[in-house]
């Protein structure tokens, strides 16, 4: 979901005096709202059930990069001959 910018940058002042409004905004759309102090972006405000799928989904890219990495470095193993030995090992 794109970010607008007519609708989704505003200003601390215009938090302050809309507070309710923007939390209306971000919790419709589903975008995340921009805060600028003196014309700079400065905080991002994020509807909280979106906050918690980036999260989750930054916890599981956290968890895949090693897997990337043995893959990049060729630590690994084909699933066919994975499951072969496995089998093996285990008498199945």
């Amino acid at each position: 979901m794109p970010i607008s910018i007519t609708e989704d940058i505003k200003s601390i002042t215009d938090l302050k005096r809309n507070t309710n409004a923007v939390l209306d905004q971000i919790h419709t759309t589903k975008r995340p709202v921009i805060l600028t102090v003196n014309g700079k972006a400065e905080a991002v405000l994020v509807d909280a059930e979106e906050y918690e799928k980036i999260t989750s989904a930054f916890t599981l890219l956290k968890l895949l990069a090693p897997a990337e990495e043995d893959i990049k470095e060729g630590r690994f193993v084909e699933a066919k001959d994975f499951f072969r030995e496995f089998k093996r090992e285990k008498k199945i």
